[in-house]
């Protein structure tokens, strides 16, 4: 029995302890190794081991704060600090956080954002569409570039614009071709970046075609940025995610320390993929390891290097920002400290930016979920939300092997983005009900009907690829903490793509209630999934589909 239960625990605490062993690369990696090698095994298991039921008993302890508390924080909301023990936090006030509810007013936000942008405009995505609302974004970007240099003081404005190769090159009309004419107009102002995975090269490169390349590793960071105000999404900048797409966004405004983050993050994601030319060629930025022709290894290195830096010095940044606006100076007392005019309101709302990149060895999105899920106390409920319904095992194990009630939406088959796809594609969404349908066995078989429940998003005419969770505390209906971004808690996720999401820690009533808000709006369009939700005639699931699902569930 302890031996089933360390090895049901062990990949948890060795991912938490990774995070905390700075300047220890060598035991990290080997700590990463071993972790991988047992999580790989667990996910050929049919089925999950019952002593996943000791999990409450068995989960380590929450990292310790290793940084001094400060006599201004608030501790209320402050079980989470040990979070920036892996990444910079940032504390704001909730009145600049805002949380959008539609696609027109994400699409409307954005557009409004770049004609009043001054200093950088930063977008990374996963692609950019080819329709007539994709380039009314284009005419955007142009119209603001051109003013920068009309303007009686002509502006320093910067644009950078972060996709992904494969899924950006697709076809002969694309993301590439759709932005060319900036890059030919305005070359000393617009970066493109192509990201390339390490992943795709050799024969394999040369015999996975167009479109199903795309499923060995992706750029999935989801971040829209306006000199110093931020839009973090799900979203993609496609026509369906400005008006029929149910995706998740949150505005943070006049947040400096915040935008400058991101833009460094997509700078040196930026300088590890190829650049897109005037003539639509790609180069390598200059000494940089060429993501599929050069060593992978030593390109794996370089750019763990250059995104590690930019996490660990905007951590350092933010310590000693900390302390100067709200320690001061050490001789002062509390009481002057509090009194003095030049200090800032202390914060009520607290960001953390969760980078997963597990082709370049960085883990700290899933350290952080894992941790989450496991010290979700009895009484707590967690909502958590995936289009794309495919949770990694350790995520699975902690749903159901934990204390917190779960009410976890997935998108229905109608609304899967895959729905009526041509060829094998079209088959996506009945893979996802056979896996859903597994889950929702498991979570009969074991008697977690009352605790786990799963609910499907269904509305006329949309689509649905809203990802997160919100953290209720025991005893509150208000959420103190959502996770917000591009990973959807599924093995590509995890394993495969580049993902950003942030924790938003908040002690606003304000705040918490908006956040309510989004999460009772989506839910409201679901219905609980039960038993005869599988006897419907849409959900039955062809033989050879369940027999497909097991060998490629990894790669969608």
């Amino acid at each position: 029995m302890a031996a089933a239960a360390a090895a049901a625990a062990g990949p948890v605490l060795w991912r938490r302890l990774l995070g905390l062993l700075p300047g220890r690369p060598g035991l990290a990696a080997l700590l990463g190794r071993l972790s991988d090698r047992l999580g790989r095994n667990r996910d050929r298991r049919r089925r999950r081991s019952p002593w996943l039921l000791l999990a409450p008993l068995l989960s380590p302890t929450v990292p310790q704060i290793t940084s001094p508390p400060c006599c201004l924080c608030p501790e209320g909301v402050h079980r989470f600090q040990w979070i920036r023990n892996l990444v910079p936090e940032f504390g704001v006030s909730s009145s600049h956080v805002r949380v959008l509810s539609s696609p027109a007013e994400f699409f409307e936000l954005m557009k409004g954002q770049i004609k009043v942008a001054k200093r950088r405009v930063v977008m990374a995505s996963l692609y950019l569409g080819t329709g007539p609302l994709e380039q009314e974004l284009v005419d955007c970007l142009e119209s603001t570039l051109e003013k920068s240099l009309q303007a009686r003081f002509p502006s320093d404005l910067k644009v950078s614009i972060l996709l992904d190769f494969t899924r950006g090159s697709r076809g002969r009309k694309n993301s590439r071709t759709m932005l060319l004419p900036l890059l030919q107009r305005f070359p000393e102002q617009v970066r493109v970046s192509l990201f390339h995975t390490p992943n795709l090269r050799g024969l394999l490169r040369l015999l996975i075609p167009e479109r199903f390349n795309e499923t060995i590793g992706l750029q999935h960071i989801k971040v829209y940025l306006f000199d110093n105000n931020v839009i973090l999404s799900g979203a993609n900048l496609s026509d369906s995610y400005f008006t029929n797409r149910q995706d998740r966004y949150v505005f943070l405004q006049d947040c400096p320390e915040i935008a400058d983050f991101f833009t460094e993050l997509v700078d040196a994601v930026g300088d590890v993929s190829l650049q897109l030319q005037g003539d639509d060629t790609v180069q390598v930025v200059e000494g940089m390891v060429h993501p599929y022709k050069g060593d992978r290894a030593a390109y794996c290195r370089a750019a763990n290097k250059r995104v590690m830096d930019v996490i660990n010095s905007a951590r350092a940044r933010q310590q000693v920002l900390h302390a100067q606006t709200f320690h001061g100076d050490s001789l002062l007392t509390q009481e002057d400290a509090a009194a003095a005019g030049d200090r800032r309101p202390a914060p009520d709302t607290w960001i953390y930016p969760l980078i997963q990149m597990k082709p370049f060895e960085i883990q700290i999105d899933e350290i952080v979920t894992e941790t989450l899920l496991t010290e979700a106390e009895r009484g707590a409920k967690v909502y958590l939300t995936t289009g794309y319904f495919n949770l990694t095992q350790a995520y699975m194990d902690l749903v159901l092997g934990t204390r917190a009630e779960y009410q976890i939406l997935l998108a229905s088959p109608e609304v899967n983005g895959f729905f009526g796809a041509k060829g094998v594609a079209g088959a996506i969404p009945a893979a996802y009900v056979h896996i859903e349908r597994q889950f929702f066995s498991e979570v009969c078989s074991l008697g977690q009907q009352e605790r786990v429940q799963l609910q499907e998003y269904w509305r006329r005419g949309w689509t649905f690829h809203a990802k997160g969770l919100w953290l209720y505390l025991a005893g509150s209906s208000l959420p103190c903490l959502t996770l917000i971004g591009s990973p959807n808690f599924g093995y590509r996720s995890v394993h495969r793509d580049l993902e950003a999401q942030i924790a938003i820690v908040t002690e606003s009533r304000a705040l918490q209630q908006q956040l309510h808000q989004e999460q009772e709006q989506l839910y409201l369009r679901s219905g609980v999934v039960s038993s005869a939700t599988f006897e419907q005639p849409s959900r039955q699931v062809k033989l050879w589909v369940k027999m497909v699902t097991p060998l490629i569930k990894n790669f969608f």
